[in-house]
């Protein structure tokens, strides 16, 4: 059942459901339809209460799931090593056609994300990372890794470059210029996670020695962040340019949270250069952090964990709500591009929607 609150109530219950699996993957489309997947195979879209099932269990673990920039199609990859496009029609049209299935077998297909202008879908293969254009359903060009398997991918925001993440660090790839040798952000160890801010001014690389590096992009020289429990798991920048005047910092520099274990640090830089970024430390689940996400429009900060709790950390502070609703765990959340929704995903398969309380008075 949906979870107790506890001081003020910025999110309600809106709607529940199941699938028979741990949920791997949740995403929003522009239009405000939610796409969830599981470990057994399952691809199910909702909208307005309404949950349709586009591909059934039964399948390998689907774990990589990303809509088009336009809404118009739905992407998924998973441990059999298929891409499945769906385009996505009206609810008339019994809303979904597999339009699509590229076989890339036995590799696993467990990161994927479309380009946030065009329909160009980025999708791993080991050590390789394919560039599809849904234009031409052609591969436009293969970037090697080379050092290892791909562990994480990301757009730049503007579109200009796409950053892959891996052993010895980050690269980073021109997308005018696919044929140019890609910038190289280098670490002594692994980067597990990699995450653009909004401003497409940064770029954050979680490692595996249990440390953050942040770069102007441009820049010669990235500030490092240590002294975490474990590897980080988990990056998110607030998005400034849409925060009110008063809540943006004086050097319009966004905010950075981490997760690390149970644990997570939000950075703010300092307002010079020499003086780096400033943690504050927030405390309360007692399992392992598995998503943490900035509300699109506000400086709201979402964690879910282990724990079986959902924490709304208001201006990235304070506990704003605490929402329950997945007793074995939760596994992954998302925020409807609006900010007016928030999606869970429990290790049991449940899946959760949480709506604007009309009693709230904003995210701050």
């Amino acid at each position: 059942m949906f979870g107790i609150n506890k001081g003020k109530v910025l999110l309600q219950p809106q709607w529940q459901g199941n699938l028979s699996e741990y949920i791997t993957v949740l995403a929003w489309s522009p239009s405000g339809i939610l796409a969830a997947s599981s470990a057994a195979g399952e691809v199910v879209l909702w909208q307005d209460g309404n949950l349709i099932n586009i591909l059934g269990e039964g399948l390998a673990s689907i774990d990589c799931l990303a809509f088009s920039f336009d809404g118009k199609f739905l992407a998924a990859g998973g441990q059999d090593g298929k891409v499945r496009i769906w385009e996505i029609l009206s609810r008339e049209e019994n809303r979904a056609n597999l339009v699509l299935s590229l076989d890339n077998a036995p590799s696993w297909i467990d990161k994927l994300a479309y380009h946030p202008t065009c329909n160009q879908l980025a999708f791993s293969l080991g050590r390789y990372v394919q560039i599809w254009a849904a234009d031409t359903q052609t591969v436009i060009t293969t970037l090697p890794f080379a050092n290892s398997s791909v562990l994480d991918l990301a757009w730049q925001p503007n579109g200009e470059n796409i950053a892959l993440a891996g052993d010895g660090g980050v690269k980073i790839w021109d997308a005018n210029n696919w044929d140019d040798d890609p910038y190289v952000m280098e670490m002594p160890s692994a980067s597990i996670v990699t995450a653009w801010s909004s401003d497409s001014k940064y770029i954050a690389s979680g490692n595996l020695d249990n440390t953050i590096t942040v770069l102007e992009y441009g820049s010669s020289y990235p500030w490092v962040m240590q002294g975490f429990p474990g590897k980080i798991s988990n990056l998110t920048w607030s998005s400034v340019p849409r925060l009110p005047r008063s809540q943006q910092l004086s050097n319009h520099a966004p905010i950075l949270a981490a997760s690390s274990m149970e644990n997570i640090a939000v950075w703010k830089k300092a307002a010079q250069d020499e003086d780096g970024w400033n943690a504050n430390v927030l405390n309360i689940h007692e399992g392992k952090i598995q998503a943490l996400k900035f509300h699109p429009h506000s400086m709201l900060l979402a964690s879910a964990a282990d724990d079986g709790l959902l924490v709304l950390w208001t201006k990235a502070k304070q506990i704003g709500q605490i929402l329950e609703g997945a007793k074995g765990g939760f596994s992954c959340l998302a925020w409807s591009g609006n900010g007016c929704s928030l999606a869970g995903g429990g290790q049991n398969g449940e899946l959760l929607i949480w709506s604007e309380s009309k009693r709230g008075k904003g995210f701050g």
